[in-house]
């Protein structure tokens, strides 16, 4: 089995094939639907819990860990890129049922035992001092996520699963893509949105879904068109973030830098 090299894969691709498959109808599995189903359930079940109930697992290494605000900068480029990234580069359409399948796994397990038995929140100071694009975003992340349903992280997840599917589709973006998983998870922690024990256990969340649903798939189903193709969507998937890294800061200076 053979891999588009790195150097050929940015110099003389034939981007016309992108465009080909872009092009191509995306089958949606039926289960796809009933993960963006399980969505207001993330917002609406810390409405019907007591706040008293809410437990904080933190550790020593949690109060030693600082808040600097750049790292939602990075949280919120690649989690954007981490998210969008299956959907471009998954196009065979048993790993696209199988990459649901992981995500509905994480969601109905941190729903269902996690969630509503053991519901945390999240290390946020009071308020974020300072001033600049950094301090904007963190703010702006706190007020759009509010601090519930914090163990285990869905983010830390959510980016090492979408690494993990597109490892099946091409070796090396697998690789690049697990390290933006572990970039998101670190940012987590530098933004406290979460505890050291959220971020493991939503790791560990991502390898057992990864282990039920993916481990077994032969990379050897994928069409060679799709693998030839990987590097070019996953640049414009990087694009895309770009973009809405570039909208949030024209949105920071439309509100006057505050």
């Amino acid at each position: 089995m053979s891999e588009l090299p790195s150097k050929s894969a940015l110099i003389s691709f034939n981007w016309g094939m992108v465009g080909r498959s872009l092009a191509r109808p995306y089958r949606v599995p039926v289960s796809m639907v009933l993960l963006f189903a399980l969505v207001p359930f993330y917002v609406l079940t810390p409405q019907f819990l007591p706040p008293t109930t809410r437990h904080v697992p933190e550790l020593a290494l949690d109060r030693a860990l600082p808040l600097i605000p750049p790292w939602a900068i990075v949280y919120g480029a690649l989690y954007l890129f981490l998210i969008l990234l299956p959907l471009f580069v998954v196009r065979e359409e048993e790993l696209i049922r199988r990459t649901v399948h992981a995500y509905l796994l994480i969601w109905i397990t941190a729903y269902l035992f996690f969630f509503v038995v053991y519901p945390t929140t999240a290390p946020r100071p009071d308020k974020v001092d300072g001033e600049g694009f950094a301090v904007w975003g963190l703010r702006a992340l706190y007020s759009s996520d509010p601090p519930y349903n914090c163990f285990p992280s869905l983010h830390v997840a959510h980016s090492f699963v979408s690494a993990l599917a597109c490892s099946r589709v091409h070796r090396r973006l697998g690789i690049i893509a697990a390290v933006a998983a572990a970039l998101v998870a670190v940012s987590t922690l530098f933004t406290k949105q979460h505890y050291v024990l959220d971020v493991v256990a939503g790791g560990l969340l991502a390898f057992v879904a990864y282990g039920i649903f993916l481990r077994r798939y032969s990379p050897d189903r994928i069409p060679e068109f799709d693998r030839r193709t990987a590097p070019a969507l996953a640049l414009c998937v990087s694009a895309v973030a770009a973009v809405g890294l570039a909208a949030a800061w024209l949105a920071y200076l439309w509100g006057g830098g505050v």
